[in-house]
């Protein structure tokens, strides 16, 4: 900034630049999605309601976790066609236990998270040990495990989901006030432990590091959006576990990729995996591991999913599950040429691939309108990244 002179600064040329050079995160995506509400809401004053924004949350859940999932493998610059499938065959593999084997419904959870990183596994190394491009093998993964997903399902077809720990992911709310307000004062107490660690971490390594007000700001701006969704879930059920499950999700991987030296490797080998290779960094370990976490969290979301629906059958995790989750961990700003992103991502791209559907539901427009709808906003969302990263480059020569 200070090459660019306080001439140029104070010419609307040079505020030009420093829009160009500057990383606006998250802030865009945010008014683009208060533009959809308000868009949805001024077609349809449901739409802000506490029992709709409740049934959005719900629905987002599996989407988001799904999502978290595919933005650790976009962080490698690689891509996960399978996760989809996955996560479908890993919730059938829980309710066939469950329904058919008797195993309690905690074990046959376990199992399906299981099954999910077993596959993970098995496609990391293939992808890494044969140097066989991500997108063919798990393309492979997605045909394959869709027929491994009939095969476990039988010639039943759909299995109906009756355990009360299974069907209480999806189905518990917290309806004690009490309960609820405790968790979001831990949600965001955390927060800013979290931000206060970060801080000092850099101020102890000499690089810059926000201001205590810069924090303060941050901290405040986060416990007003959790206060308001407290006040929306209090207005009608409570608090959804599922929606905590997938909030505790995002924050364990935004810590893991942000505060631990596993998380800095991931951010490496995602930018330049030869920088990586020459600086020490086990990078077929990285890429392996990543595969499998990704997997076990695509297993989760099924599991999810499951649990809301209440079944498990043929097209558990098809559709348009994938590339939703996909378009959303791209639209909530993370990018295809891996390296750059955070796990909030997830949420706020699940967010708002989930507000469009669930608004054109309400307004009932067709299935042809809602999936070109959301091909114009992925498009517009990757145009933008792609412009923004060239400008950047372009201001930083």
């Amino acid at each position: 900034l200070p090459a660019l002179g306080r001439g140029a600064i104070r010419s609307p040329a040079g505020w030009r630049q420093r829009l160009a050079a500057a990383d606006l995160g998250m802030l865009p995506i945010l008014l683009g999605l208060v533009g959809i509400w308000l868009i949805f809401w001024s077609a349809n004053d449901k739409f802000l309601s506490p029992l709709n924004l409740t049934n959005l949350m719900l629905q987002m859940a599996a989407l988001g976790t799904l999502s978290t999932g595919i933005f650790l493998v976009l962080l490698l610059g690689e891509i996960d066609l399978s996760a989809g499938i996955v996560s479908g065959l890993c919730a059938a593999v829980m309710a066939v236990l469950n329904v058919k084997a008797g195993v309690p419904g905690p074990l046959a959870v376990l199992a399906g998270l299981g099954a999910g990183v077993l596959i993970g596994l098995f496609q990391g190394a293939w992808i890494t040990r044969l140097r066989i491009p991500s997108f063919i093998v798990t393309l492979a993964g997605q045909i394959g495990w869709q027929g491994a997903l009939l095969v476990v399902l039988g010639t039943t077809g759909t299995i109906n989901l009756r355990d009360p720990f299974i069907t209480g992911l999806a189905g518990t709310f917290f309806k004690e006030p009490l309960i609820g307000w405790l968790i979001a004062a831990l949600l965001v107490i955390g927060y800013g432990l979290t931000l206060i660690f970060d801080r000092r971490r850099r101020l102890a390594s000499n690089l810059p590091a926000p201001s205590r007000q810069a924090l303060a700001v941050r901290v405040l701006g986060v416990a007003v959006v959790v206060m308001a969704a407290m006040l929306v879930f209090s207005a009608d059920r409570g608090l959804p576990l599922a929606v905590v499950i997938f909030a505790g999700v995002v924050i364990i991987f935004d810590w893991i990729t942000k505060h631990t030296i596993y998380g800095r490797h991931i951010y490496a080998v995602g930018g330049s995996a030869e920088a990586a290779r020459r600086a020490g960094i086990r990078v077929d370990r990285v890429r392996i591991s990543v595969f499998a976490l990704a997997s076990g969290i695509a297993a989760l979301a099924g599991i999810l999913a499951a649990s809301r629906l209440l079944a498990v059958n043929q097209s558990s995790g098809g559709s348009d599950f994938l590339l939703n989750a996909i378009a959303a961990t791209v639209i909530g700003g993370t990018s295809l040429f891996g390296g750059r992103g955070t796990a909030w991502s997830a949420l706020i791209g699940a967010l708002v691939i989930q507000s469009i559907s669930n608004g054109m539901d309400l307004l009932a427009f067709e299935s042809s309108l809602k999936f070109i709808i959301t091909a114009a906003v992925l498009l517009a969302a990757v145009t933008i990244d792609a412009v923004a990263r060239r400008r950047r480059e372009a201001a930083g020569r």
